[in-house]
């Protein structure tokens, strides 16, 4: 007889390609929290009663989710070798996103903030910077379908919920993407540690596509000269590079900044 709490059993019934886990309490009470509506099940390891996984039930279930409380080893198997926390989400995905529907959802941004990444692949780092992407406001993050890290479960658990909410997408033609983004209004601004200007003397108040790197890596020639301008981030330590994720950071929320400047009729910072 097979195992009730068995993963193929748990999983039983929901279409493989209408379902994606979600596992971690914050990840998952993002999820609760921001799209309760796409939520499909929730499985929690039992006999875990810390307030933290007390405060996760009690959302979900006033979200009118069923929760089902199962043995560990059977939410390990479910979720694979992750630190699940004690709880795993099915949820609904959203799309996935190609050149044509960023192309179609450019046109309806009222001031579009896209993230691009290039030659990232570590899903720990893409993760990071999806995290970071939410944070910022962020439209939408690009990245190469090829040569990149892809949306796995261990990226959306470092991204901590914000992977079910920033729009990716996987193009095939990076250079094409970036040519349409600019032919639609939106500036390419590419971050190189050897740009003559640091990203606190740029103007950022525009429509903006911000080109982030691996680090050591940066960005492709062609890539580079796709840009409308590049910006360094001043280092006045002795490490030679930032973090793609701390980058990322960096950049978005100099841009919002000069946003909210902008907003106030205010002038963006001239440091060098």
């Amino acid at each position: 007889m097979r195992d009730p709490w068995d993963a193929d059993a748990i999983a039983a019934g929901v279409a493989e390609d209408k379902r994606r886990l979600v596992y971690g309490l914050h990840a998952v009470q993002a999820v609760i929290e921001r799209a309760p509506e796409r939520l499909l099940e929730l499985w929690m390891a039992e006999p875990r009663q810390d307030a933290r996984s007390r405060s996760l039930r009690e959302r979900a279930q006033a979200a009118g989710l069923r929760v089902q409380t199962v043995p560990g080893e059977a939410l390990a198997k479910l979720a694979g070798d992750v630190a699940h926390q004690g709880a795993v989400a099915s949820i609904r995905p959203l799309k996935p996103w190609d050149e044509r529907d960023l192309g179609l959802a450019v046109t309806e941004m009222d001031r579009p903030l896209i993230l691009v990444l290039v030659g990232v692949t570590d899903p720990h780092n893409l993760g990071a910077c999806l995290r970071t992407a939410d944070a910022a406001g962020v439209q939408a993050l690009v990245i190469p379908k090829d040569r990149s890290a892809t949306l796995d479960g261990a990226a959306r658990k470092v991204a901590a919920g914000a992977a079910e909410f920033v729009p990716v997408a996987a193009v095939t033609n990076l250079a094409r993407a970036l040519g349409k983004l600019k032919e639609r209004g939106v500036w390419v601004v590419g971050t190189d540690g050897e740009a003559e200007r640091t990203i606190y003397a740029a103007d950022l108040d525009r429509p903006l596509a911000l080109v982030v790197g691996a680090e050591g890596a940066g960005m492709r020639r062609l890539t580079r000269e796709l840009c409308d301008f590049v910006v360094r981030i001043p280092l006045w330590g002795q490490v030679p590079s930032l973090n793609v994720s701390v980058a990322a950071g960096v950049a978005l929320f100099e841009a919002r900044r000069q946003w909210l400047e902008g907003a106030r009729g205010g002038c963006a910072g001239q440091l060098s």
